[in-house]
């Protein structure tokens, strides 16, 4: 199979020529565009994009005909988004074009996809976790089922988006994020903070630190170290959790900020210390670029994944787990498996006893004030709302001893599996398998109650989920009430606030985990909310109205990840 890709989504437009049959590399034309200052302006790169398109497109059909003889393309592939509106549409024009005109099929690129789907391919990997980092994105991906489900993802802004709002208060021309990383290369670690809500993150606030930090006087140097210290500390921290939620064992990192060398550093340091391997494309694959769109269409044309004319419009906001999978069936990248008396979470180790030792071990891969700071706010929150959730009714594991120095927290040992376990027909093997729907909406009263309170878990997954399915005294009778227990463990995120962004973005995390491990995640996610609506509106003191926070909820969803 030889295609042809076409990528215009931002700032680079470039054309690939590819064949499926060798071991070569795709042969790649480009033309950057470099805006004057600031930032990306969408009309002056759609006019870039007009100009350069057709020249590249042309260079690269050249060269396939001198290699490949008169008719060498099978089919045209382009990025259909996400990207700028102005500059997909000129990409989608030409691809379009150039496919009736040659005759051949038209395949449709999820721009995010084949960040991910190149990585995988260069690497070997069968089912990797996979971290974006670009421009206008930031999200966690793993494959299961039939699509790619986002583990974890920005709440606001794209990294590189972030990194460019700093240097922009600077005046530094773009893209931010080269400067930053030269610059912090002078500079010792500045405190900003560090938003980590579940695999979720959020960096406006941290920016925002950032520029008043300069403001108020600190050497742009130190800020910029801290910048890099605290955003790509966070996409590791959250990288690993997806890492401990799956099971898997493979990462890979897709994205233009991905060519920061301390962000690869991190992750490879992180990876080795989880005994997962770890694969960073070389640079040119991690910008954007035409050859991954040409490696992905060709698998997709291969499995008849084309398009149709009339059904090709572009979508600015085109989301990765939108996609219908159709070029792979392998390997699931969750990987549920029992633990043993000792279990390795993202952010501690846990010895399974009676009590159970939870540490925190240092992170060596963060800087090491801010893993002081990190590992002794979370011991010290998790004790605290611990006991605060069992007062508003929770069930959660009773706090032995605490030991704020050293990161342990010695705990009651409660259930007999984890959530995952559940939703994956996994928990027991003795065939009476306890009812996932049954679980989740005992969760979402859970939930609410906490919510009721002005608690937030901060960090509630199917793993920090714990079941409990036989009688305290052996009997297999129990209330239907009472069957099966669940108990809500590792609060270590999770904070104080009254406000509906924060409820709604914990309800959030726990149905995003569902997503990414669940085998019919619908089904339990409307569970969870059905309960947590009727379990809200009968609390009297609560601060928050059930059902405003699942109407916050689908905002939540709805909003734009690609600004």
């Amino acid at each position: 199979m030889r295609v042809l890709g076409i990528e215009g989504t931002a700032w680079m437009a470039s054309a690939a020529v590819y064949d499926d049959t060798t071991s070569e590399e795709p042969t790649e034309f480009h033309d950057r565009y470099e805006p004057d200052s600031g930032g990306i302006h969408p009309r002056e790169a759609a006019e870039h994009m007009s100009d350069a398109v057709p020249t590249v497109v042309g260079d690269a059909l050249t060269h396939a005909r001198d290699r490949w003889g008169t008719e060498p393309i099978d089919a045209v592939a382009f990025s259909r988004g996400p990207g700028l509106g102005p500059c997909l549409r000129i990409v989608g024009t030409a691809a379009r074009a150039l496919a009736g005109r040659l005759d051949v099929p038209l395949v449709g690129v999820n721009h995010m996809v084949a960040h991910l789907e190149i990585g995988r391919h260069q690497s070997g990997f069968d089912a990797p976790v996979c971290l974006n980092a670009s421009g206008a994105n930031a999200h966690l991906l793993g494959f299961h089922g039939d699509r790619y489900r986002v583990l974890g993802e920005t709440l606001d802004t794209g990294v590189g988006n972030a990194l460019d709002k700093f240097t922009r208060h600077l005046d530094w021309s773009h893209p931010g994020g080269p400067k930053v990383e030269r610059h912090a290369a002078d500079g010792d670690y500045h405190e900003l903070p560090y938003v980590v809500k579940g695999m979720d993150f959020s960096f406006s606030g941290i920016v925002s630190a950032a520029q008043q930090a300069v403001d108020d006087g600190v050497p742009v140097a130190d800020v910029c170290a801290g910048l890099q210290e605290t955003i790509f500390g966070m996409l590791t921290e959250v990288s690993e959790r997806a890492l401990s939620l799956t099971g898997a064992d493979e990462l890979v990192l897709g994205g233009g900020v991905g060519q920061n060398d301390r962000l690869r550093e991190m992750l490879r340091e992180m990876s080795a210390q989880r005994d997962a391997e770890f694969f960073a494309p070389a640079p040119r694959y991690l910008r954007d670029n035409a050859s991954m769109i040409a490696v992905l269409g060709a698998r997709m044309a291969a499995a008849g994944d084309t398009v149709a004319v009339s059904d090709s419009a572009v979508d600015p906001d085109f989301r990765p787990n939108e996609v219908p999978v159709t070029w792979r069936d392998g390997e699931s990248v969750r990987r549920v498996t029992q633990p043993g008396e000792t279990v390795r979470g993202a952010e501690a180790t846990v010895t399974v006893a009676e009590p159970v030792v939870k540490r925190r071990e240092p992170k060596t891969y963060r800087h090491t004030a801010l893993d002081d700071r990190l590992r002794r706010e979370r011991t010290t929150h998790e004790a605290r709302l611990l006991v605060a959730a069992r007062k508003q009714g929770v069930p959660t594991p009773l706090v032995r001893e605490v030991d704020v120095d050293a990161g342990e927290l010695r705990l009651s040992r409660v259930g007999d599996c984890d959530l995952a376990a559940v939703v994956t027909d996994q928990s027991t093997g003795s065939g009476d398998e306890p009812d996932p729907e049954a679980v989740v909406t005992r969760v979402g009263g859970h939930l609410a109650r906490l919510h009721a309170a002005g608690i937030v878990h901060g960090d509630l997954t199917t793993r920090n989920v714990r079941v409990t399915t036989d009688r305290p005294d052996g009997g297999t009778e129990q209330p239907q009430t009472d069957r099966p227990r669940t108990f809500l463990i590792d609060f270590g995120l999770g904070f104080h606030t009254d406000h509906v962004e924060d409820l709604a973005v914990d309800l959030h995390v726990f149905e995003q985990s569902l997503a990414g491990t669940a085998d019919d995640p619908e089904t339990l996610i409307a569970a969870v909310e059905e309960q947590y609506m009727t379990v809200a509106d009968h609390v009297e003191t609560s601060v928050a109205d059930g059902e405003a926070v699942v109407e916050r909820l689908r905002e939540v969803e709805r909003r734009g990840r690609y600004q």
